[in-house]
């Protein structure tokens, strides 16, 4: 349960690479690891996955096909630590889920009981860059050889290489390999990607090999196909007769007997004449090395391909430095660019986002991130991301210098678009609506129509992919395909010039809603078969099965522009609404609350013929879930509440009763309502048992535990949050997931906060501590947040500065990430929190008394005693006696009406030291308050909050000279404790203790 210990920073054991330069990757089935830069990749996109994860797997495939036992993974994974085995199961589980294990007969982490783990998946070991004599190594023997007839180096006419060539060695070597092994390569790439760069630096690295003899042609101001063996002929300085029309036969006698290598350079234009020609030359001039570049493939004898990948790009995270992005290719080229462009800026820790951002959303494609690099100059970093955002801009203008074709993004697709055939121009803009990766069934149903057969529709994407227009790659063991950012803008506009718009995004919303329908008849088929991945049950297991299969927040993007048109003038409301309650779901699991609950209220205000559908009960369902955390109005949160309720029982919809139920538990916590709550997980416990359901029974149990806990009965507390885990693991339930969080952490901290009011100090921090760290495997914004939240109040009762201010940090940085409404106030709270610990006394009182004033608006009742009495401690410290008073009597008398918070002894220990010191209080009353205060923790059963009322008591008693009796009263209490004994209030106790000892005592 509690799992054992943690540490914020461990240190790795990483393979070293055998030269400073050299990235050593693992490649298995779609993975790619790259162990020294700690990336994974599948079908070359990041997956991600957690540092211990992480370090396990790496260690797994150094030794892949050995048993590794648990105990030297842990050691691996927790270096220095003493932790549970369970800490291990939990991330091996992460690490399968990842990697897809079992999907398509795939396997990777094999358990063999009683021995460990082994890797049983075949590895291939490869470093991303060729030394110099690896690169002697790989070329053939035959082209070191010299051959006199051919021009010399000096002679020849090669363009420039670049001076500094980013993020392309590898590529060169590679193809020089390829070239050295096969004779005819061609490099494949859209336009943009830096093919031509690639292929003159191949170029001038194999000159010495071919001893000069390297030919270059560019053939992209070629109009014609006729003037193709023109062109090469006269690069060749070969001298033509007049009448001599077709000058083939002087290429192939040129080259019959010799030993070069011909560069064709921009060949898609041009492509059924080069290609036959270069199919000519590889056939009957043996020694010819020949190397294309084009956006589509020749298709010829002898041609082997090689597919230019785009620049590689970091993943997206807040946390990336500097130093991290700069390691990326496209990163290093637009930072380069910036600097020659005059800018001033340059790359900072706190920048580096925006850099990748920009980065990610051209695609790594070099000349769009050099386009993008030329407006920094005007816009800096931060407003060039937000300009990209908001406008991408295909007329952005590049080196004046560069080929037409290249000198904007507009210019680059037009060259593509006009090769196209009219059924492939159709497709391509057709298939702009898609946002994220689509299959071929996906985008048949989208571009066929009338005119367009599936088979046809098929045939044009086979071109567009071939063209380079449409990328493919593998997810999930399906062939996707997607269109590239840059192209996908140009197409856009296209489809909105063709008059096809609203059919299109009409057919493309239609699509979806069939798609998302088809998940949830689904769920039937995934409780039989998924039960032993899950390991139990769940709340939503349609909405697990949809993620698993389509990777997080796929869908979502495609959602948004459906709905956007939908609800739009020019939509149709009622296509809307259906989507809306097949969506929704799933912005909750992505903790979109806000955009979840502007989308249900579209939907609701135009419920038309489908007001008291079950879909009408989805929306207010989900309207509620959002609300919870993003809106202040908690009358109308209650009212929407009720209104699910009576839905979902006239529609005899027990399962989304229970949720409705939790939700309505979660707003009478809020509101400090808390026997009330109580009484709502009664309810939900018994409509559970009534249905059978095993999720239903162990939230209600939890919901039980948090009410009970926070009514003050630590002892009941205590009782149901530990028959909630039992229930659990009895009944296979692993994750009870609504409410776009893990239910079973938000049970692991109330469990933590009541361990620590019942005195058991050190076990809530190693609970807490395991809170946060499930959160982390949970990967669910809301989920953290909670965790955050509340693992900081463990340790802000423990007295743990350091620790606490670290959560509280952690908080304050995440909700500021997510949108979580006016949350972000209770990270302003717990950091005053902790400066009160700090004896900051004056920050302490500013940032809570700007917390609690929207609190209090806001009605959070749940932290707004325990923050409103430590206002009233700094208040007391600043010296500000009157107002430290007049708030601590009204937070007394406010908790007394509900006679059931378990604050209260804090409350009234807090009045008894302020009251004493303001005069309000005499000797007697106040020792009256703090024996109350005793008395009512002890029958809470929070030992601790005995402990801090009975040492103020005694400290009354000893400063009124009666030493003897403030011995007794809290040797007495402090005697009871087990555990915790070097926390803050059990070291002070224990001084008080010392010096009020009897004699005789000692």
């Amino acid at each position: 349960m509690c799992g054992g210990a943690y540490s914020l920073e461990n240190n790795h054991l990483h393979p070293k690479p055998d030269r400073p330069g050299c990235d050593e990757i693992v490649v298995f089935g779609p993975f790619r690891l790259h162990v020294n830069r700690r990336l994974l990749q599948r079908n070359g996109v990041a997956v991600k996955l957690g540092s211990r994860s992480l370090d396990i797997l790496i260690a797994l495939v150094e030794r892949a096909g050995d048993v590794l036992s648990r105990r030297e993974l842990i050691a691996r994974a927790w270096a220095g630590l003493v932790v549970d085995e369970a800490n291990l199961r939990v991330n091996i589980s992460n690490l399968r889920k990842c990697l897809g294990e079992g999907k398509d007969g795939a396997r990777y982490v094999v358990n063999l009981p009683g021995r460990g783990y082994s890797f049983v998946a075949p590895v291939t070991r490869v470093r991303s860059t060729f030394s110099p004599t690896e690169l002697e190594l790989i070329q053939s023997p035959d082209l070191r050889s010299n051959n006199a007839s051919l021009t010399t180096h000096s002679e020849h006419l090669l363009p420039e290489p670049l001076k500094r060539l980013v993020g392309r060695e590898a590529s060169v070597s590679v193809l020089t390999q390829l070239l050295a092994e096969h004779r005819f390569v061609s490099i494949i790439g859209p336009g943009g990607m830096g093919k031509t760069t690639v292929a003159i630096s191949v170029a001038h690295t194999m000159l010495e090999a071919f001893s000069g003899a390297v030919h270059y042609v560019d053939l992209a101001s070629v109009t014609e196909a006729s003037l193709v063996p023109i062109t090469i002929a006269s690069v060749l300085g070969l001298k033509l007769q007049v009448q001599v029309q077709d000058p083939r036969s002087n290429i192939l006698a040129f080259f019959r007997t010799q030993k070069a290598l011909l560069v064709l350079d921009n060949c898609e234009h041009v492509i059924d004449e080069t290609a036959a020609l270069a199919e000519q030359l590889y056939k009957s001039a043996p020694q010819v090395h020949l190397l294309a570049t084009s956006r589509e493939l020749l298709r010829v004898e002898g041609e082997h391909v090689y597919i230019l990948p785009p620049l590689d790009v970091p993943p997206i995270s807040a946390d990336i430095t500097a130093a991290d992005a700069m390691m990326f290719p496209a990163v290093q080229l637009f930072m380069d660019r910036v600097a020659a462009s005059g800018a001033q800026e340059t790359l900072t820790d706190e920048t580096a986002l925006f850099a990748v951002e920009i980065c990610q959303k051209m695609d790594g494609i070099a000349l769009a991130i050099e386009l993008a690099a030329g407006r920094v100059r005007s816009h800096g970093l931060q407003g060039t991301a937000e300009l990209i955002n908001s406008r991408f801009d295909l007329l952005w203008h590049g080196r004046r210098t560069a080929p037409p074709r290249h000198q904007t993004l507009q210019a680059m697709l037009d060259w593509s678009y006009k090769l196209l055939s009219e059924n492939e121009r159709s497709v391509l803009y057709r298939l702009s609506v898609f946002v994220t990766p689509f299959n071929l069934e996906a985008a048949q149903r989208i571009a066929t129509d009338a005119v367009l057969t599936e088979a046809q529709v098929a045939t044009a994407i086979a071109s567009l992919a071939d063209k380079s227009l449409l990328s493919s790659s593998m997810l999930n063991g399906t062939w996707h395909l997607r269109l590239l950012d840059s192209t996908r803008s140009y197409a856009s506009e296209k489809l909105a010039k063709s008059g096809e718009l609203n059919a299109v995004l009409r057919k493309f919303t239609e699509y979806l809603i069939a798609q998302l329908s088809r998940s949830n008849e689904r769920e039937n088929e995934w409780q039989a078969g998924a039960r032993d991945v899950m390991e139990g049950d769940t709340m939503r297991p349609a909405l697990v099965w949809a993620f698993s299969h389509t990777g997080e927040g796929e869908r979502v993007c495609n959602m948004r522009t459906a709905l956007a048109w939908a609800f739009s003038d020019a939509g149709e409301s009622e296509l809307g609404v259906r989507l809306t309650a097949l969506a929704a779901p799933h912005l909750l699991v992505l903790s979109l609350l806000e955009e979840c609950h502007s989308w249900c209220q579209s939907a609701l205000s135009q419920l038309g013929s489908l007001e008291g559908s079950a879909t009408h009960l989805i929306l207010q369902e989900t309207l509620v879930i959002s609300a919870l955390f993003t809106r202040v109005d908690r009358d109308e949160l209650r009212s929407s509440i009720e209104c699910g309720l009576n839905l979902a029982r006239k529609l005899n919809d027990h399962e989304r009763e229970l949720e409705l139920l939790a939700g309505q538990h979660i707003v009478m916590c809020q509101l400090g309502r808390f026997r009330e709550a109580v009484e709502v997980s009664w309810r939900s416990l018994e409509l559970a048992r009534k249905v059978g359901s095993p999720a239903g029974l162990v939230m209600s149990e939890w919901m039980l535990g948090c009410a009970y806990h926070l009514t003050g009965d630590q002892v009941g507390a205590l009782r149901h949050m530990e028959e909630g885990f039992k229930q659990a693991a009895a009944l296979g339930v692993a994750k009870v997931d609504i409410y776009g969080y893990e239910h079973r952490i938000r049970a692991i901290i109330v469990l933590a906060r009541t361990l620590w009011l019942s005195g058991a100090a050190d076990r809530a921090a190693q609970v807490a501590r395991q809170a946060v760290e499930e959160a982390e495997l949970d990967e669910q914004p809301m989920s953290m947040f909670l965790a955050l939240l509340y693992a900081s109040t463990v340790f802000l009762w423990r007295g743990d500065i350091e620790e606490s201010e670290a959560l509280v940090s952690r908080l304050i940085e995440h909700v500021g990430r997510h949108s979580f409404g006016t949350n972000a106030d209770f990270g302003t709270a717990l950091a005053a929190e902790v400066a009160l610990l700090r004896g900051e006394f004056r920050t302490a009182a500013s940032r809570l008394r700007e917390a609690l004033s929207t609190l209090h608006v806001e009605r959070r009742q749940i932290l707004t005693n325990m923050l409103s009495r430590s206002m009233s401690e700094a208040l007391f410290e600043c010296g500000e006696l009157l107002e430290a008073e007049a708030i601590i009597v009204a937070s007394v008398e406010s908790a007394e009406v509900r006679h059931d918070s378990f604050d209260i002894p804090e409350l009234l220990r807090t009045r008894a030291k302020i009251g004493i010191a303001s005069g309000q209080l005499d000797q007697r009353a106040a020792e009256a308050m703090l024996l109350r205060a005793i008395e009512l923790a002890n029958s809470q059963g929070a030992l601790s909050l005995e402990l801090r009322s009975a040492t103020a008591l005694s400290a009354l008693l000893a400063n009124d000279g009666r030493t003897e009796e403030a011995y007794t009263i809290l040797a007495k209490v402090y005697g009871r404790f087990t555990e915790g004994h070097e926390t803050r209030d059990l070291r002070t106790a224990k001084q008080f203790i010392e010096t009020w000892r009897p004699a005789e005592s000692e």
